[in-house]
């Protein structure tokens, strides 16, 4: 890559050849005799690429013929174009030819034929053989000559668009020597005060275009304000505004202003780069060299914001979460539209928030010591919601209120079910643990007889709801207290080396809501089709019995817990979250929200034996299935009813 200090030569020496080019244009235009050349016997184009200029009277201009309609209608301006496109395009035929009378003498004839060779090449005046003088000497003869009439009539126009050309490109001396010839014709005299106007704006602007070349001599192509080319230029064509210097001016400063975007984006200045290309696009819209630079630099801008992404990327890739952002705002700030660059900020955003998992991504841990890994766990958005009940909700009480708004800042996986029996199963033979309903022996479990709870020291963690042994892997574990609960967890993080705990008792609402402000989760009344493991009017128990306060018309043909992801997920993923089992959280127990924590995390006190228990059971009455709804139990409780599932933080 060039330095700063070379491109600074080249852009001074591109400039200088520029000018000097320029100046030897000026002044071949303006003062053709100081490179001892005669503008009379001139037969080639001259100037700066301009297009044609017009020959003297000695009818050196050779016109080209013209193969098609289409190169009379295409190429550069009129002004700059071959004379015979000129005449073609602005229409050569005489609309008031006189009225004939007889046909042309043989002499007439001749004449005519003479000047019609000589207007075809091109020797329009000067002498007796130039075509405006044998039309003249036709039209003599016969005065009513059609053939005559409209030759005459193109020697005119050709000589029209001839001065106008040396006009445009600021030769007076030749515009002036043919314009005393046009003088002359009959039937010119509109065309030559027009063509006079014309000289006077030259006289005009010629001091203003020499003017202006001195400044892009200087480097002054469009700052300072009140003294640069361009603003010259633009003066010049406010007076003549097919003037074609003052429109070749212009094009220089463009090309000035170019070099400086491309000296900007050469030094990685890409916003010196794009402010440059924006003052170019002021200067001359929609050009060819601004598409192509534009195009460069664009070139430019893409490669090397594809490199500092791909940079971006790396960082992020080794966990430089930081390094990656910045990297990120850097390929943005080059260009904003750079592939990838949106994939990449939601890449950065999860690993922010979601350690690179997705929201409602479900993946699976592996043990790290030994065969196996942890429960499905699923990803579970970022956001804000209102914790609690509000003051018109059925069923609410005093331990759910006051409502106030708890913000979950960090992405954490929630298990998507319960923990079955196989999996705290496999916890205790690879751990060795003693659940509670071993150390202390027995669980409150249902009696079918009585309908109600009660105390059974025969239960355990191996015997469902009723206190029967089952070998049911894909039941929730039932009977354990919260010990055995935040053992198991403890037990995950030892094998993964990840973060595994009970959730606090705002993320398990929060989850349980899944992005709902209603009494369910999934509305304000009885499902209409089959979402959770429920107290339904519809189900019955082994021996006939039916719950006396339960959902109307709800049948799910479950009493007791009903394997794990039997029925639908809530928003979020998560099965059986207001059904089957009630959970263990981590939080002890407050009689109210009063003073307790805005930001999800858990209300601990130290040494508190009451905790919390949320969400619904196959048990639980309509009011006790309401997501806002919670108890307190003490921690060793153990309960055919209560469950658990475990968080992961990420």
């Amino acid at each position: 890559m060039p330095s700063k200090e070379t491109v600074r030569r080249q852009r001074t020496m591109g400039g200088a050849v520029g000018v000097i080019v320029l100046s030897m244009a000026l002044v071949y235009h303006f003062f053709p005799r100081v490179f001892h050349v005669d503008p009379t016997r001139v037969s080639t184009q001259r100037g700066m690429n301009l297009g044609p200029v017009s020959a003297a009277s000695s009818g050196a201009r050779l016109p080209a013929p013209l193969s098609s309609q289409a190169e009379v209608d295409a190429g550069p301006p009129l002004t700059l174009a071959p004379t015979d496109v000129i005449v073609a395009r602005t229409g050569n035929k005489n609309t008031h030819l006189p009225e004939q009378l007889s046909a042309d003498t043989p002499e007439v004839e001749a004449l005519l034929d003479r000047a019609g060779k000589a207007l075809r090449g091109g020797q329009l005046v000067g002498d007796k053989e130039g075509a405006a003088a044998l039309y003249t000497e036709a039209l003599q003869l016969k005065p009513d000559s059609r053939r005559a009439a409209q030759g005459m009539y193109e020697v005119r126009a050709r000589l029209v668009a001839e001065i106008g050309q040396d006009i445009a490109v600021g030769d007076a001396d030749a515009a002036m020597e043919l314009l005393n010839e046009l003088k002359p014709l009959p039937g010119s005299q509109e065309e030559v005060a027009q063509l006079e106007t014309k000289m006077k704006t030259l006289a005009q602007v010629r001091p203003m275009l020499a003017k202006a070349a001195n400044l892009l001599q200087q480097g002054k192509v469009d700052q300072p304000k009140g003294g640069n080319a361009l603003e010259l230029y633009r003066q010049v064509q406010q007076l003549d505004a097919d003037n074609a210097i003052a429109g070749q001016g212009i094009s220089q400063v463009q090309r000035a202003v170019l070099d400086r975007a491309l000296a900007a984006v050469a030094q990685n200045d890409f916003k010196g780069a794009s402010d440059a290309l924006t003052e170019a696009g002021t200067i001359l819209p929609g050009s060819q060299p601004l598409q192509d630079v534009q195009g460069r630099v664009d070139g430019i801008r893409h490669q090397k914001a594809t490199g500092v992404l791909a940079q971006a990327r790396s960082a992020l890739d080794a966990g430089n979460l930081a390094l990656a952002q910045q990297l990120a705002g850097q390929a943005k700030d080059i260009s904003e539209d750079v592939p990838g660059l949106s994939d990449f900020q939601e890449r950065l955003t999860n690993a922010r928030l979601y350690s690179s998992y997705k929201p409602g991504q479900v993946f699976n841990d592996r043990y790290v010591d030994l065969p196996g890994q942890t429960p499905a766990m699923v990803v579970i958005p970022t956001g804000s919601f209102t914790m609690g009940a509000p003051d018109d909700e059925p069923g609410r009480n005093d331990a759910e209120m006051p409502q106030h708004q708890v913000t979950i800042a960090k992405g954490f996986a929630m298990s998507r079910a319960d923990i079955t029996i196989g999996q705290f199963r496999d916890f205790v033979r690879a751990s060795g643990y003693q659940p509670d309903s071993i150390k202390l022996g027995g669980a409150s479990v249902y009696d079918e007889r009585s309908g109600a709870m009660r105390d059974d020291p025969e239960a355990s963690w191996q015997s469902d709801y009723a206190g029967r042994s089952t070998s049911e892997d894909k039941l929730p574990v039932v009977n354990v207290s919260w010990n055995d609960a935040k053992a198991y967890a403890d037990w995950l993080s030892q094998r993964t080396g990840k973060r595994y705990r009970l959730p606090s008792e705002a993320e398990f609402e929060y989850a349980l809501r899944g992005g709902t402000t209603t009494r369910y989760w999934w509305g304000n009344g009885t499902p209409t089709r089959k979402v959770e493991n429920l107290t339904g009017s519809g189900d019955r128990s082994q021996s006939g019995r039916r719950w006396s306060n339960a959902f109307a018309n709800y049948r799910d043909g479950y009493w007791g817990p009903a394997p794990v992801m039997s029925f639908e997920a809530n928003p979020y993923g998560l099965y059986d979250i207001n059904g089957n089992v009630s959970a263990w959280v981590q939080d002890c127990w407050h009689d109210n929200y009063i003073r307790a924590p805005l930001d999800g995390s858990a209300w601990v006190n130290p040494g508190c034996s009451v905790r919390v228990v949320r969400g619904g059971s196959w048990g639980s009455s309509p009011e006790q299935v309401r997501s806002a709804y919670r108890q307190g139990a003490e921690g060793g409780v153990r309960s055919g009813r209560v469950g658990f599932r475990v968080l992961r933080e990420l």
